[in-house]
């Protein structure tokens, strides 16, 4: 058996298959996936599996470089903010519109995966980065400036 704690093969498959720059959903279950998407459907019954135990599960195998979710998360569901900001504390995080998750990042996304959640805005954009440590550490390789705070972790 493989080590780790997700045991969705689909899932683990999805993580492995990200490149640089990728974007991975993992949404509520209320969420339009689009019509030819690549789907991995969790979702059992409300809030099972919630967000708060597939983020976490993906965030211990997947490097996020960057966490994008909607604009008005702050103010209706500060719950689910301080739990992806705890889980993927040092990715970049920004604020996007809804809209644009439902439309445009849906349609772009490598992979939308599906949760029992029933949370307000329960729609998470992940971005795939590299590994900046184990990436930038042969000798004679200088990691740009950027990557700098992560190299000193």
């Amino acid at each position: 058996m493989k080590r780790g704690t997700i045991l969705n093969a689909e899932l683990n498959h999805a993580i492995a298959s990200m490149g640089h720059g990728e974007t991975m959903i993992v949404c509520d279950a209320g969420f339009p996936i689009p019509r030819g998407a690549w789907r991995i459907d969790l979702a059992v019954t409300k809030d099972v599996p919630d967000l708060d135990t597939v983020l976490s599960a993906i965030a211990g195998d997947f490097v996020a470089e960057k966490v994008s979710y909607a604009d008005t998360l702050p103010n209706h569901n500060p719950a689910l903010l301080a739990t992806v900001k705890r889980l993927f504390p040092d990715a970049e995080h920004a604020m996007v519109t809804h809209e644009s998750i439902l439309g445009e990042l849906a349609s772009k996304a490598k992979v939308i995966v599906r949760t029992g959640a029933f949370d307000p805005w329960g729609n998470i954009v992940l971005s795939s980065g590299v590994d900046v440590p184990r990436w930038f550490d042969k000798p004679g390789v200088v990691a740009p400036a950027y990557y700098a705070s992560k190299l000193r972790k």
